[in-house]
């Protein structure tokens, strides 16, 4: 055992100090979530977008709401439409709608691109969300000649299908079935169709400036 040092008869007795008592609730380690100042949906601001157009108002790309924030502050864009929410970012000086829609306050050109990525959910749009073989909701995507037959993965053979008619017909073709496509698949067109493509849910207020959308 370590020596201790004998303490005089009388004198008193000293007691280290306690650490001070931790608050109701809170254990060892916790630290109080930042999100608790937060306005109300700045947590999903990394999954959110916002559709940035030209001077023209022709839609050039779809950006996260903090570089749409950063363009606004620096006076590069202007705020065409809020969020439908009314959401609100504020500062110690300033307070800034959160956008849905901008606009570049200089006109910028942009190159062609050629064909347009195939995604599911700009193949969704192009079909309506219909299945082409019953005209009822969509709910996956079919290969009209199938993979197992030498179909690719490209606009001209991907059609928005039902579950049902998915399953019914399987790995066959539409000539062993005796059924017929309305019209031929094609891929879309369009610079707003490039931007859908990557869009996994488009704001409605898009919409005005995408054109019409369901046309091929």
């Amino acid at each position: 055992m370590p020596d201790r040092k004998p303490i005089p008869c009388g004198a008193p007795r000293t007691t280290p100090p306690r650490a001070p008592a931790r608050p109701a609730g809170r254990k060892r380690g916790h630290r109080q979530s930042a999100s608790a100042d937060r306005p109300e949906g700045v947590g999903a601001w990394p999954k959110r977008r916002v559709l940035l157009l030209n001077t023209t108002f022709e839609p050039l790309t779809a950006l996260p709401v903090r570089r749409a924030i950063v363009l606004i502050v620096c006076g590069k864009a202007e705020v065409v439409h809020g969020d439908s929410a009314g959401s609100t970012l504020h500062s110690a000086t300033h307070s800034i709608e959160i956008p849905s829609v901008i606009r570049l306050s200089r006109f910028v050109h942009v190159p062609y691109r050629g064909r347009v990525p195939l995604s599911r959910s700009a193949l969704m749009l192009r079909d309506n969300h219909r299945c082409v073989y019953c005209g009822v909701r969509a709910e996956t995507i079919d290969h009209v000649v199938p993979r197992s037959r030498g179909g690719s993965h490209s606009w001209e053979n991907c059609v928005a299908c039902c579950t049902r008619c998915n399953h019914r017909k399987a790995d066959r073709t539409l000539r062993e079935l005796g059924w017929r496509l309305p019209e031929t698949p094609r891929a879309p067109r369009g610079r707003h169709w490039r931007l859908l493509a990557g869009a996994t849910d488009p704001d409605p207020l898009w919409l005005p400036y995408l054109g019409e959308v369901s046309s091929h």
